[in-house]
């Protein structure tokens, strides 16, 4: 029996989320209740970090069809990593990397990017105005240096601006990831893999960045 209190509060939440609960409750849950009271008595221990972006359509555990436990994911607008940059400010990206790999000791970082991104999307349409918000255009302005790398690619046969800056900001994250002197030394001494992704929201296509091309290729052949 539900009671009024906990009615009252099922009431506040969006019936999808609700819904969904219920179905987490009646279908997953049975089949992932020995996972998750391994992870509860022993910790987790994934060995793949994902920094992503916050849209909502593009989910990594939905993407790569993950169990709990098996990817620590951080997202944020346009899956952005700042510079190493020890202030003494607050960084939530740069903590969350901290914890992932001293503490966790993951084995890869991927830096995943996606097509139709408003992020990207505002850096593009916000360049020099007068009125900046309070956050996004400060935030967004970490891709400068991405902008900055396709200045003089104006190669008619690569695709659109926008796909292309989407892309290039994966790359120049990779390149902020490895200011972290506790990154790159793991990187060196292949500890730890750093590696980019860019997921195609209408197709579902994932592709992985190719250092040796400068390109995105599909990770796998989905065939015809």
């Amino acid at each position: 029996m539900i009671s009024p209190l906990t009615k009252g509060l099922a009431m506040e939440f969006p019936k999808r989320l609700v819904d969904g609960y219920q179905e987490f409750l009646h279908a997953r849950l049975p089949v992932e209740l020995g996972r998750f009271q391994k992870l509860a008595a022993t910790g987790q221990q994934p060995e793949v970090m994902i920094i992503g972006c916050c849209d909502s359509r593009v989910s990594p555990e939905v993407i790569f069809d993950a169990h709990p436990g098996e990817l620590f994911v951080v997202r944020n607008v346009a899956n952005l990593v700042p510079p190493y940059s020890p202030t003494g400010l607050i960084h939530g990206v740069s903590a969350a990397l901290e914890f992932a790999v001293q503490g966790l000791k993951v084995k890869h970082i991927i830096v995943m990017g996606h097509s139709h991104c408003g992020g990207v999307r505002a850096f593009i349409e916000h360049r020099g105005r007068s009125d900046p918000g309070d956050f996004i255009d400060n935030w967004m302005s970490l891709i400068a240096p991405a902008a900055k790398s396709l200045e003089h690619d104006d190669n008619p046969a690569r695709c659109d601006y926008h796909t292309r800056l989407e892309q290039a900001s994966v790359v120049t994250t990779l390149q902020n990831l490895l200011t972290f002197p506790w990154i790159r030394s793991r990187a060196q001494m292949r500890e730890l893999h750093l590696l980019g992704a860019y997921f195609d929201v209408a197709t579902g296509r994932l592709s992985a960045y190719d250092r040796n091309a400068g390109t995105f290729e599909p990770i796998v052949d989905r065939g015809p």
